[in-house]
């Protein structure tokens, strides 16, 4: 295994579970059709505070780098070299 390997192997760990940690943080904006429905027709939307921004913020970054990671290791780690 070489160093560019195991760097990318895990930002990739990383950015991962980061993502899946940030995305559960999302509040929710319905749950359901019903719900759906009544927003499109009452549009009570007041805008999102700063915190939610930052945490949009985050969780794209986080998106964008595990999928960078994920396509550098393709070029790093081809398809037939693992050998069992």
């Amino acid at each position: 295994m070489t160093a560019l390997l195991v760097i990318f192997l895990i930002l990739w760990a990383v950015s991962g579970v980061g993502l899946i940690v940030f995305v559960l943080l999302h509040s929710g904006k319905g749950t359901g059709l019903s719900d759906m429905i009544a927003s499109s027709l009452y549009s009570t939307q007041t805008g999102t505070n700063i915190i939610e921004k930052n945490l949009d913020r985050i969780t794209i970054i986080l998106a964008v780098v595990f999928l960078v990671c994920l396509i550098a290791l393709m070029f790093v780690y081809p398809q037939g070299t693992i050998s069992a």
